[in-house]
């Protein structure tokens, strides 16, 4: 009998992965035990029994147990982790002659969205860092007039293209790009690690353009953006960092195509906080809070649409608390448009506040809010709805495009 063919799986991975999965798997036991340890001694305690030096330790012969397995896991995990660190070179000999899958990066940038931030502060190896992308490579200062080049005509418009969270350059379907480039326009892409703070990735972005803009091998026109949901949060920070910074960049930017940006947060990331809070509502499941602790700062910040740093730091991000984002307005001098999904058939209180794209709701990503004085200022004429169509159809769909033609075919913004 035929066997039926099988995925082969095991080749989108790579070498250096061996270390990345063996320091999570570390972590993961440790995390682990700490939550059983605090379920266990929670029970205890309200027995009457007393607990160890922390309240959610044991003591006595279970204590005992508990540290045991930590040290044990502890111990395994250092040094398998130095044995991979020596092999690294090897690893990335072998890395380097292998091509990335997009499966590969699809995974990668889901892991990072939800635990990015730990990825980076751990050192992990599958942590992202940022790059400018185009036609699938890496854009340096070095390669720029060839990979560019490579690509197509090279203009003295850049397009820049910032995907959202749990995601990467690859997933935009192309129609976009194309149509665009049609105006004059050379398109690149942004990858970055969607688990940081929007505010972190602002930062580095600001810093990013600045650099590879100023090996562009020709004279800037203007910098053009078309940006999908939390990447329009993290564009909204560069630009405030680089105006305050008085980067040359910040003034070639033109117009900016908001598609689905949560600007003023979305419920699903609500709905994770109260995870925290009824978890934490009883000694027994108060361990288990730390599940859903796991969401990334990014994940967080999606809460309002966090996109300065004053608006997180000093904070417990897990902790439920109002709104108390430091507004800031949309960029002077620079066109702004903002494209919203609905998956209703029509307006509605239901479709605009709860139903949305399935994952925004159509008031933040038209910038609208309840207190007038956090509104964004979108002009009318500078809006649209796409009605029955979801968020992740905004990365590909034709009328999408045929709204981004419109707003961007004009030489001069309206």
């Amino acid at each position: 009998m035929k066997k039926p063919p099988t995925d082969h799986a095991l080749r989108h991975l790579r070498a250096s992965d061996l270390r990345a999965a063996a320091q999570l798997a570390t972590q993961a036991t440790a995390s682990v035990a700490r939550m059983a340890e605090g379920v266990h001694q929670s029970v205890w305690q309200t027995l009457g029994a007393p607990g160890g030096k922390r309240a959610e330790q044991a003591r006595g012969i279970t204590g005992l147990v508990y540290q045991c397995v930590q040290g044990v896991n502890a111990l395994v995990g250092k040094g398998l982790d130095g044995a991979l660190r020596a092999l690294q070179p090897l690893f990335e000999r072998i890395d380097q002659s292998r091509p990335d899958s997009p499966e590969r990066a699809a995974v990668l940038a889901a892991l990072n969205g939800v635990m990015g931030d730990h990825l980076r502060a751990s050192g992990n190896p599958l942590a992202l860092d940022m790059t400018l992308r185009c036609q699938g490579q890496v854009l340096t200062m070095e390669n720029l007039p060839t990979v560019l080049a490579a690509a197509g005509p090279v203009t003295a418009k850049p397009l820049l293209f910032i995907h959202g969270l749990c995601m990467n350059e690859l997933q935009w379907g192309g129609q976009h790009a194309q149509a665009l480039a049609a105006l004059g326009y050379t398109p690149i892409y942004l990858r970055y690690n969607t688990g940081l703070h929007t505010s972190q990735n602002g930062r580095e972005l600001a810093a990013l353009l600045d650099q590879l803009l100023r090996a562009w091998p020709q004279p800037l026109q203007a910098l053009d953006c078309v940006v999908h949901s939390m990447g329009g949060l993290v564009l909204r920070s560069a630009l405030q960092i680089a105006q305050a910074s008085s980067l040359p960049w910040a003034a070639l930017v033109r117009r900016i195509a908001f598609l689905g940006t949560p600007h003023h947060g979305a419920p699903l990331e609500r709905a994770g906080n109260w995870v925290d809070v009824l978890l934490g509502s009883t000694p027994w499941s108060r361990p288990l809070a730390r599940l859903g602790q796991l969401r990334s700062a990014g994940i967080t910040d999606l809460r309002y649409g966090l996109v300065q740093d004053a608006d997180w730091q000093g904070r417990d991000r897990f902790r439920r608390q109002p709104d108390q984002r430091q507004h800031l307005p949309l960029p002077a001098g620079i066109a702004c448009y903002t494209l919203a999904a609905t998956l209703a058939p029509q307006r509605g209180l239901l479709a605009d506040r709860l139903l949305g794209d399935g994952l925004v709701p159509l008031r933040s990503a038209l910038g609208q809010h309840d207190e007038p004085a956090r509104c964004l200022d979108f002009a009318p004429a500078r809006q649209a709805i796409l009605y029955r169509t979801g968020h992740m159809a905004l990365l590909d769909a034709p009328a999408v495009t045929q709204q981004l033609l419109a707003w961007f075919e004009p030489q001069e913004p309206p």
